[in-house]
């Protein structure tokens, strides 16, 4: 008796306090770069659209996200690398990694379309003052190859004497 009503509060346990519930299993996924934005508000200028922008976004349910962004500019490519730990909260995103420089954190905000698998992340302050939004798309899930057909070979007929 007492394990199924241990089993049925977890059933109905309620998220810890600054969490949400987690979003559709099709969000954690592999991303891939399509667009990359940068609002400088600190100024009255257009916002820039970066050209030469790839790389993948993976993040995993367990709260882990590997990154590789990558732009190709005129003085040639710049590849971002990162891993570390995601935390989702309504739609606020945060990344936690560790680089060169030391610890590190990225805020923001993201809008996952389960429909088209698009998601959007808005980063604040990098550098302060602007705001980087990405656009990824879901890479498309691997296909196993078919199997190869199975030849059945033909039984050699007894000859007779």
């Amino acid at each position: 008796m007492l394990a199924a009503g241990l089993l049925v509060s977890a059933m109905f346990a309620l998220p810890a306090l600054g969490q949400t519930a987690a979003p559709v299993p099709s969000f954690y996924n592999t991303y891939h770069y399509t667009a990359y934005t940068v609002f400088d508000n600190t100024s009255s200028a257009a916002p820039t659209e970066v050209r030469g922008v790839g790389g993948s976004l993976t993040l995993r349910p367990d709260g882990t996200y590997e990154k590789h962004f990558s732009i190709v500019a005129s003085s040639g490519p710049h590849y971002f690398n990162q891993s570390g730990r995601f935390i989702l909260a309504g739609d606020s995103i945060r990344f936690a990694f560790t680089d060169l420089k030391g610890a590190d954190v990225q805020r923001g905000t993201f809008r996952f379309v389960p429909a088209t698998k698009r998601l959007t992340l808005t980063i604040i302050g990098y550098p302060t003052g602007n705001q980087g939004v990405y656009e990824l798309v879901a890479a498309a899930p691997a296909t196993a190859p078919a199997p190869p057909p199975t030849i059945i070979p033909k039984r050699a007929k007894k000859q007779r004497k």
